[in-house]
């Protein structure tokens, strides 16, 4: 039984979110939807643990769980539901499910389930790409990538104080990486195998968070058909990142100060006081002195959240890590898209160190991105970073590099150098499509529901695109 196995049975857009990083981190996924196919995993590749839904069109779980309880040598079963209940985990708990959880689902818990699995060399990346120094630790499967001493500084500090318990509150500017940060602090702490559980305070109103933090009982409020736990309660025992802290309601902020103080929550609509264990990580990319005063933050709540301040800096205060963290970048869409090795032109690299990067590293790595699809055999120049994209030359049709009137080439090359579509160093576009539709279903292991949510199109279009290239002469797996 391999444990860099696993079997989803359930609809394959509720795990593509997580899938890439599953497989980023050395695993096999397999995805069913029955329990005939369920089957045919587990004889064919041996799972070390299945996760799945109550029920689907025609199973049931309580059907697996029977063969479960016959052969003691049968993988583990994880329930993961989106309208749980106490009493359905105590059903399905006592029927000898390993564990019961709420979606969505995160990498970081999933991973923690199945038995630890040293990654391969081919599957790191190599000191090489990061300019020749040493990685720094890993952050959810990305690495904190950086020698300026602003950062040296952030990650000494975080290194210091993650085996604590205590709240820190990371600030810092959009696209820093503050998340990155919140998820080192707790792969280095003591709580590095239980959950880590984020939630980010501006995407819901206030009663809505108030029920995704604390919970809420049956019948609480129209809509709440059954008692749903709330993420401090999912978080027990792990870590909880209270994403863009400064967007909660000031009424709710006293209830989670309560949490922070007495360690216990009471759900929406309940009577029961529910003692919770948790280490709480906020971030915030505004000055919470300065919504003190201004009376939108609670000032004990702030000292509260404040005992570990990390302040991450911007990018363009970072000097040489600029460039190193392009290169990094750079390989890693390489790798990723099965492109050829590229590098960067000496003025894409001035670029690079003069541009202001008002988004910060979230900008950089999109930026790189769009260079590394675009930049064809390379190497990467400004006019890849499209900046202009009215500039961008046009192509008449598939096998003709003819250029429009007074436009120039993107790299210099003749338009008559050959009929190859990225010898010019440009990709047509139904070509960049061709290729991300046959990375799609290489990431997701040919299965074309998952391919689809991960390109955003219908499984539909997705056929039809394939049926193309076929009638075509191409080769589909």
């Amino acid at each position: 039984m391999s444990s860099r196995r696993i079997l989803f049975l359930a609809p394959a857009q509720s795990v593509t979110r997580i899938f890439p990083q599953l497989k980023e981190a050395g695993y096999e996924v397999g995805i069913a939807e029955n329990l005939k196919g369920a089957s045919a995993f587990i004889r064919k590749s041996g799972p070390s643990v299945i996760f799945s839904r109550p029920q689907l069109p025609g199973y049931k779980v309580e059907d697996l769980l029977s063969v479960s309880a016959d052969d003691s040598s049968f993988p583990p079963v994880i329930i993961f539901t989106d309208k749980g209940s106490a009493e359905e985990a105590e059903r399905f708990l006592g029927m000898g499910a390993r564990d019961y959880w709420l979606e969505p689902l995160q990498f970081e818990k999933v991973k923690a389930s199945v038995p630890a699995v040293p990654r391969t060399p081919a599957s790191a990346p190599a000191s090489s790409t990061l300019g020749g120094r040493t990685p720094l630790p890993e952050g959810d499967g990305s690495r904190i990538i950086g020698s300026h001493p602003a950062v040296a500084r952030v990650l000494a500090l975080a290194k210091q104080v993650a085996p604590s318990r205590a709240t820190v509150l990371i600030s810092g500017e959009s696209g820093t990486g503050k998340e990155m940060f919140a998820r080192y602090l707790h792969r280095s702490s003591d709580r590095a195998d239980k959950a880590f559980v984020a939630v980010n305070c501006a995407a819901l109103p206030e009663h809505l968070l108030e029920s995704e933090l604390f919970g809420h009982e049956k019948g609480s409020f129209t809509g709440a058909i059954a008692r749903k736990l709330g993420k401090f309660e999912l978080a027990s025992g792990g870590t909880l990142l209270l994403d863009e802290i400064s967007e909660m309601d000031l009424g709710l902020q006293a209830k989670l100060l309560r949490v922070l103080q007495e360690g216990e929550i009471d759900r929406v609509g309940g009577t029961e006081t529910i003692k919770v264990d948790v280490r709480v990580l906020a971030t915030t990319n505004r000055s919470l002195e300065d919504w003190v005063k201004e009376g939108k933050f609670r000032q004990d709540l702030y000292f509260r959240l404040n005992v570990i301040p990390l302040r991450l800096p911007a990018l363009r205060e970072r000097g040489d890590d600029i460039v190193r963290l392009a290169r990094f970048f750079i390989a890693m869409y390489v790798r990723d898209y099965g492109l050829p090795p590229l590098e960067l032109a000496p003025a894409a690299v001035q670029w690079l160190e003069e541009y202001d990067w008002p988004g910060n590293v979230r900008e950089l790595q999109n930026l790189m991105e769009r260079a590394s699809l675009l930049a064809g055999k390379g190497p990467i120049t400004v006019s890849h970073f499209l900046l202009d994209p009215d500039s961008w030359p046009v192509f008449a049709d598939e096998g003709s590099h003819e250029q429009q009137p007074d436009q120039e080439h993107c790299d210099g090359a003749s338009p008559e150098s050959g009929t190859d579509p990225f010898s010019g160093g440009v990709i047509p576009l139904h070509e960049m499509e061709r290729i991300m539709i046959l990375k799609g279903l290489e990431q997701t292991s040919g299965n074309r529901t998952m391919a689809a949510d991960l390109l955003g199109i219908s499984v539909r279009t997705l056929r039809n695109k394939l049926n193309e290239y076929r009638s075509a002469g191409l080769e589909i797996p």
